[in-house]
């Protein structure tokens, strides 16, 4: 199952917010430099994360963004949707309202669909694995750096 670069970018950007610790808003353009990423794209996802609750932002020349709650309360699934919106391991999947998961082949005939089997505990396991991901796991995991050094969050001073 592949994510689009909206969820990588995204959870990126959380986890520069995340490192800030309720410090001044973080602008979209030292994040954009400080993970290489196109600042163009960056607003479109600051955006939608700020739709779902996620981040507030800061107007002004000290503006920028910052965690709406405590990254210990923002689990991946909720970025991820955020950004994706609903996780589906195939077009065929839709949520309900009660949670329950449809399949638009079960209406071909009189027979169950043969994969939703499948695609469920796929969606499951999914699932599972982001909404017990927290911001602030990420966060403690990206202060080591792939080669073991700590990193200075965007904005602060080294």
């Amino acid at each position: 199952m592949l994510f689009s670069t909206k969820a990588e970018y995204g959870v990126r950007l959380m986890v520069e917010l995340g490192r800030q610790r309720g410090a001044m808003p973080v602008s979209l353009s030292s994040v954009a430099e400080a993970e290489r990423l196109p600042l163009s794209y960056l607003e479109h996802l600051v955006a939608k994360l700020r739709k779902a609750g996620l981040v507030t932002s800061t107007r002004g020349a000290h503006g920028g963004y910052r965690l709406a709650r405590p990254a210990e309360e923002i689990t991946m699934d909720a970025v991820v949707e955020a950004l994706e919106g609903q996780i589906a391991p195939m077009e065929c999947f839709h949520d309900t309202p009660d949670g329950k998961v449809l399949c638009s082949h079960e209406d071909d005939g009189d027979r169950a669909c043969a994969t939703k089997l499948l695609w469920t505990r796929v969606q499951g396991g999914v699932t599972r694995a982001l909404s017990g991901t927290t911001l602030a796991e990420l966060v403690e995991f990206s202060a080591g750096g792939a080669d073991g050094e700590r990193r200075t969050p965007v904005g602060s001073a080294a």
